[in-house]
């Protein structure tokens, strides 16, 4: 059971990952690279615990972080595609401002209370059959909802990006966007569309840590994974099913270091297994990602009277 337990630990550490990964990937697909990552997770983490405290739904606190997420989305749309303004400076600031208001609404709302306040998490959903598969069902299939719903965005992401016109004009958008104009495609609409989708994913990603990996909001909940999460899309090349192996990569790094901790197997400070992961990743792009082909257009504002 020790192994079940480990493919459990990983699937539910990258779920996060994947979620936020996938929505840099539409970002990136369309052109712009989208640096507020770690501020929307965590005014994600932030919005969707509040939702949830408030109102006793979980699926609330949810629907709070996307909608906070798209609303960041946006800004950055309107930072980077309509003022054209430089997407790494637009992308710090945005991360900025989230995790600035992210602190200060939660000491308005919750002051600096003795004990944290905390919420009744998401429970795992047994799908029926399946669970009861040997090793693989109780690892895979009795997982938070949020952690299926993370796993069917794959197909469905690969579904629309390389099967609908959407997904088509969205490619073109990131590859060439005079090219999308002359086809008709509009690329400012195109590019918005992405970000605030790449918006409200990475506040879900930052509601899931708050609602099913953990029971709280504290400061440190999203601890980098934002930045992580670029790192994979360039990992995964630009692809669902890519980003998917790659966060999965990263989770299972991340449960393992964490088995490794509370074993005692192995003598060595906490911090050193804390930095495992990002080692991980860090090689794995060395490795793999020499040949990555980013999209054309990416980090390039579009002006349609330049050529």
């Amino acid at each position: 059971m020790l192994q079940a337990g480990f493919l459990a630990a990983l699937i539910r550490v990258g779920a996060p990952l994947l979620i936020a990964t996938l929505g840099e990937m539409f970002s990136e697909r369309a052109g712009v690279l989208n640096l507020g990552i770690e501020g929307i997770m965590l005014i994600g983490a932030m919005a969707g615990f509040s939702g949830a405290y408030f109102t006793g739904e979980l699926w609330l606190g949810i629907l709070a972080a996307a909608l906070v997420g798209m609303a960041f989305g946006a800004l950055m749309g309107l930072l980077t595609v309509s003022l054209g303004l430089s997407q790494h400076v637009s992308g710090l600031g945005v991360t900025l401002l989230g995790t600035g208001l992210a602190f200060f609404c939660y000491r308005l709302v919750f002051g600096q209370p003795s004990q944290p306040p905390s919420v009744e998490p998401f429970e795992t959903v047994a799908v029926p059959l399946l669970s009861e598969i040997p090793y693989i069902g109780p690892a895979v299939f009795d997982q938070f909802a949020l952690v299926y719903l993370g796993f069917l965005l794959v197909p469905l992401s690969a579904f629309v990006l390389y099967r609908s016109n959407w997904g088509l004009a969205l490619r073109t958008v990131g590859e060439n966007p005079h090219a999308a104009v002359s086809a008709g495609v509009n690329v400012t609409a195109t590019r918005y569309q992405a970000l605030i989708i790449s918006g409200a994913l990475m506040g879900v990603a930052g509601a899931y840590l708050s609602l099913a990996q953990f029971n709280a909001f504290t400061f440190g909940v999203i601890s980098g994974r934002g930045w992580v999460c670029i790192a994979l899309v360039v990992l995964g090349q630009w692809d669902p099913w890519r980003c998917a192996a790659a966060a999965l990569l990263f989770g299972a790094v991340d449960a393992l270091q964490l088995r490794l901790q509370s074993s005692g197997a192995i003598d060595l400070p906490y911090q050193f297994f804390l930095m495992l992961p990002f080692v991980v990743t860090i090689l794995a792009m060395a490795l793999f990602s020499r040949r990555a082909r980013a999209p054309a257009a990416l980090l390039v504002p579009f002006r349609r009277e330049e050529r």
